[in-house]
């Protein structure tokens, strides 16, 4: 992310002007998509001036009311211009995967011609009824995610993402950064309160585990808060807060230690939700042989619930190559379970897992301790790739698990990753299903087509 917004900054140094590029910044919640927009700002010493679209749903708010209607106003661009006092401020537009539409008008479209560098050098307000050239001002938007924002509206803009943070990258934020800021502001000195590191990390870890760095701020700041009410009570102690002190302050962690669940049929895929990665453990399990059939639990989303009927599909017609009784499943009714039923699940990232837990419980055996998979199947037996590696590396390593199964379509996605998140573990790339069978089971599938 900082490399692009460099080359962005040193292209526009090149030729004497930034501009022509709206710069779109897409991440989970406070992992400080602002904050990179205001260091913009101070980089190339212009006025920074922000406004949230989130929910807006009058176009006359972007391209300004028509003088005739009551309490008529000009639109936040010319705001914009009119607050900052120059022609070339940097503008942000916050949460812009947000912004509504109703009878009024839809404030997106109107987003069309002002973030176009083609068109916005004649942009028009309705209010002062005058062309304004809106091509110097250097526009930089944010968003969570990209589904919601409107296809020629992301058409116009230059995509630049940022990933959740992991331990160690917290705990630089945390001291370098949210400590002082916190201490500064509750006027207290380094000398008075000290959190340890290991507390600092244990607050990330069994608090604090969301992409960002927000929730971790509200809790250190918990922590201040009750550390002055020690200072008050003894003002000559020095309040240190160490990793036995915790739950004191905090009460019980929010999140424990996920143990890998063992044993035939029970397979352990990574995830990628909000909160940054995760390891999701998959049970599938015989439970009579009367007949045939398949059951379907955990709050799957449709998605999840395709994947496990193609991966149900894949094995069924496959089992004579996979070295199981091809007959299995014609007199078996299976059950395949996500635990932790209550939290919905969805995503294209379980269908290899879904798939190996329920080949385990069909040839009675089960696949490698320590490992763990990612990536989507075909009916074919492809595997396709899926999103959200980095994360999903940091929830093994998390699990402190060493192995791991990535579709070969995502290895430059691997490849990419910083050395110390690599550092130790056994990365094998799949293909096809085959390459999958190979590692969870030791030994290659017969040759031979699909058996339907």
């Amino acid at each position: 992310m900082k490399d692009r917004i460099v080359e962005f900054l040193a292209e526009g140094t090149f030729k004497g002007e930034v501009s022509g590029s709206i710069l779109l910044l897409v991440g989970p919640p406070g992992v400080g998509k602002t904050s990179i927009g205001h260091s913009v700002a101070d980089a190339l010493g212009r006025e920074f001036y922000r406004f949230s679209v989130g929910g807006m749903r009058d176009e006359a708010e972007i391209k300004g009311h028509r003088r005739t209607y009551i309490g008529a106003m000009p639109g936040k661009f010319v705001q914009a211009l009119k607050d900052s006092k120059v022609s070339n401020p940097v503008i942000m537009l916050d949460e812009i995967d947000k912004i509504g539409a109703s009878f009024q008008g839809d404030p997106a479209s109107a987003l069309l011609e002002t973030l176009d560098p083609e068109q916005n050098r004649e942009f028009l307000d309705h209010y002062l009824d005058v062309r304004m050239d809106l091509s110097k001002v250097l526009f930089i938007c944010t968003a969570n995610q990209l589904d919601t924002i409107p296809r020629p509206l992301l058409d116009r803009m230059d995509v630049i993402r940022l990933s959740g943070y992991i331990t160690e990258e917290k705990l630089a934020i945390a001291k370098h950064h949210l400590m002082p800021r916190l201490l500064k502001r509750a006027g207290l000195l380094k000398k008075q309160m000290n959190i340890t590191d290991a507390a600092i990390k244990q607050i990330i870890e069994g608090y604090a585990r969301e992409a960002g760095v927000r929730s971790l701020e509200k809790l250190l700041h918990k922590v201040i808060r009750k550390g002055i009410v020690r200072l008050l009570e003894k003002p000559d102690e020095p309040v240190k807060v160490g990793v036995s002190d915790l739950q004191t302050y905090l009460g019980q962690p929010a999140f424990r230690k996920e143990k890998s669940l063992k044993g035939t049929g029970v397979v352990t895929g990574l995830a990628w939700t909000a909160m940054g990665g995760a390891t999701l453990s998959i049970e599938a399990s015989r439970i009579h042989s009367s007949q045939r059939g398949f059951k379907l639990t955990g709050q799957l989303g449709d998605v999840m619930k395709e994947s496990a009927e193609i991966a149900y599909s894949f094995v069924s017609s496959n089992l004579k190559r996979f070295k199981g009784d091809p007959t299995f499943f014609d007199k078996s009714f299976v059950h395949l379970h996500v635990p932790e039923g209550a939290t919905p699940k969805d995503g294209p990232s379980a269908g290899v897992t879904m798939a190996t837990a329920l080949l385990s419980i069909a040839r009675r055996e089960s696949p490698q301790q320590n490992l763990a998979m990612t990536g989507e199947l075909t009916l074919t037996g492809q595997v396709l790739p899926v999103g959200g590696i980095r994360e999903k590396v940091i929830a093994a390593r998390r699990q402190k698990i060493s192995n791991l199964i990535l579709p070969e379509a995502n290895r430059g996605d691997y490849e990419e990753l910083p050395d110390y998140l690599k550092e130790g573990l056994t990365v094998n790339f799949a293909k096809q299903y085959n390459d999958v069978f190979q590692v969870c089971f030791g030994n290659k599938p017969r040759k031979g087509s699909s058996v339907h």
